[in-house]
């Protein structure tokens, strides 16, 4: 479990959930999910990547909240979920994980939007084909993400593309080695490998306190289980639903070449959308681009079918008040009939 960042103030600090739920995975994971927002506004789910924490997703999250129930949980072994025991570092856990969050917080027939930032879209990409995504996800906005040959794309170094710069990529992105103290030096650091030239400090602050929290071993293990060999290419094909894309001219870990290529295999893209100027981390650089991007998807691929009553709760109850509250549940607020 991470260690918890300062909290930040202004648009970047953490909101009060109006339900808060530990949700449990197919092999016994436990997931910390929290919900906020109107029980009975159009659902959206959050997923963060790598190193970040249901706190990356902030600014986003405030802006959806005032008319959307957004839905956000913390991956395994980051923020507020236990780091999972021997095999349980895999894009098989990240489907299965998003399918428990799903099944635990959507009412029966219901339909969410997802968006995935990074390890977050490859959750989204890695449940492509599964039933529970095409029956319960009306759309999906993958962020700052690839499908494959991460190290061998990614331009964090300054040297020609080939096998030395892919394996001294792979051996710092593996590396268990402590990221120390929030500083100047490691405030550098982050900004170069993972944002844009146009960062504020108010922005490096929020993602460096986000991802010096997340424990280095919990940090060393998704790195080499999973993102130094990950392949989803073959799975695209079963992302059925309408899916935008969006990635940042200036993303060093996941480069627009990565989005181009996903672009090209979906069955059913809304478009590229590359923010000029931004990195890796657009949920925390472009906040109300991204929020824009969920907001269109809801408008376009959710909202009517809540108007026409399609996969919205019977009865005119709202989606909180018909799911069960599953063990560990702690509500934080009722929400008003």
């Amino acid at each position: 479990m991470s260690r918890v960042p300062p909290a930040p103030g202004g648009r970047y600090a953490p909101l009060a959930p109006v339900r808060e739920l530990t949700v449990t995975s197919a092999d016994g994971s436990r997931l910390h999910t929290e919900v906020y927002g109107p029980a009975d506004a159009p659902a959206v789910v959050l997923v963060h990547g790598w190193t970040c924490s249901i706190a990356f997703w902030a600014a986003v999250a405030r802006d959806l909240a005032a008319d959307h129930r957004v839905i956000a949980y913390d991956q395994r072994g980051h923020g507020r979920s236990p780091a999972p025991g021997p095999g349980g570092c895999s894009t098989t856990a990240l489907a299965e994980d998003l399918e428990a969050v799903l099944g635990a917080t959507l009412a029966p027939g219901e339909r969410a939007v997802l968006a995935g930032h990074s390890m977050g879209g490859m959750t989204v990409m890695a449940a492509a084909g599964r039933p529970v995504l095409a029956e319960r996800a009306a759309a999906a906005l993958l962020c700052n993400t690839g499908s494959s040959r991460l190290l061998a794309e990614s331009t964090v170094l300054p040297l020609r593309a080939g096998r030395v710069r892919t394996a001294i990529q792979r051996a710092l992105l593996g590396s268990a080695a402590p990221l120390g103290p929030v500083n100047r030096i490691s405030r550098r650091l982050l900004r170069h490998v993972t944002m844009g030239p146009g960062a504020t400090r108010e922005q490096i602050d929020v993602c460096a306190g986000i991802v010096h929290a997340c424990p280095r071993r919990v940090r060393s293990r998704w790195a080499a289980d999973v993102l130094a060999v990950l392949d989803l290419d073959a799975g695209l094909a079963g992302l059925t639903v309408p899916t935008a894309v969006l990635t940042g001219s200036a993303d060093r870990l996941t480069p627009p070449a990565l989005s181009h290529r996903v672009v090209a295999a979906l069955p059913h893209s809304t478009g590229l959308v590359t923010l000029d100027g931004v990195g890796h981390m657009a949920p925390v650089e472009a906040p109300e681009k991204v929020s824009g991007a969920v907001r269109g998807l809801v408008r376009d691929h959710l909202a009517g079918e809540r108007a026409a009553g399609g996969r919205a709760p019977a009865g005119g109850a709202t989606a909180e008040r018909n799911v069960p509250a599953p063990a560990g549940e702690r509500v934080i607020r009722e929400e008003s009939a």
